[in-house]
C-alpha cells in the first residue's frame, strides 16, 4: 500500500468525523433555538383562564381580576339596574350589539350569561384607558339621565352597566365581554368559552 492510498483513507475518515461533529454541533444549537420559540411557562400562565369566586360580591359591587394582563370586571347588578337597561337603548350607539364585542352567548340585552353578573374587559374602546365604575344614578357631571355605568375621564366616553357605549362620545364600540363560563353558581372561569354550567 502506498502512502497516497493511506492518506486518502485517512482523509476520508477525518472528513467524515468532522462532518459528524459538525452535524452534532448544529443539532445542539438548533434544539435550544427551537425551544426558545415556544412560549415560556410564565407566558402560558399569563394567558390561562382565571377562576373567580363571585359569591362574596354584594349587589352593586364590582370585583377586578387580571386576565392576559388586562383588568376584567365582574359586577353584581341589582334588579333595578337590569330593569333600567332597556330604557337606555335610544341613548346608545350600538344597543343591539351589531359590532361583535362579545361572544354569541352574551349577545343579549344584559350582555351576560347570568343577567345578575356582568363580566367585562375594563378597557375603554377609544384609546385603551380604564374607565371608572360610576354606579350612582343621576350625578350632575354625567347628565341628569345617568342610570349608572362607566365613565372614561380621559376623553369623556360613557358606557352603561352592560358595557354598551353611549352616542356622541369618542369610544367607537361597546366594551369587550371576554369569553367566560360558569363552573358553578358561584365560580366564573374567565378566558374559556362555554356559557352556563
Amino acid at each position: 500500500m502506498s502512502e497516497e492510498q493511506v492518506d486518502l483513507k485517512r482523509r476520508r475518515m477525518l472528513t467524515a468525523a468532522t462532518a459528524g461533529v459538525g452535524a452534532i454541533g448544529a443539532a445542539a444549537m438548533v434544539v435550544p433555538f427551537g425551544m426558545s420559540l415556544l412560549p415560556s411557562e410564565r407566558a402560558k400562565a399569563a394567558g390561562a383562564p382565571v377562576e373567580v369566586d363571585i359569591s362574596m360580591i354584594e349587589p352593586g359591587q364590582q370585583l377586578t381580576v387580571e386576565w392576559r394582563g388586562k383588568p376584567v370586571w365582574v359586577v353584581n347588578r341589582p334588579q333595578s339596574v337590569l330593569d333600567d337597561l332597556p330604557t337606555l337603548d335610544g341613548q346608545l350607539a350600538d344597543p343591539q350589539m351589531e359590532v361583535p364585542q362579545q361572544p354569541e352567548y352574551a349577545k343579549n340585552p344584559t350582555r351576560s350569561i347570568n343577567p345578575t353578573y356582568l363580566v367585562l374587559v375594563g378597557i375603554c374602546t377609544h384609546l385603551g384607558c380604564s374607565p371608572t365604575y360610576r354606579p350612582e344614578i343621576g350625578p350632575a357631571d354625567l347628565g341628569g339621565d345617568w342610570k349608572g355605568g362607566y365613565f372614561c375621564a380621559c376623553h369623556g366616553s360613557r358606557f352603561d352597566l352592560a358595557g354598551r357605549v353611549y352616542k356622541s362620545v369618542p369610544a367607537p364600540t361597546n366594551m369587550v365581554v371576554p369569553p367566560h363560563q360558569y363552573l358553578s353558581d358561584n365560580v366564573v372561569l374567565i378566558g374559556a368559552d362555554g356559557g352556563a354550567a
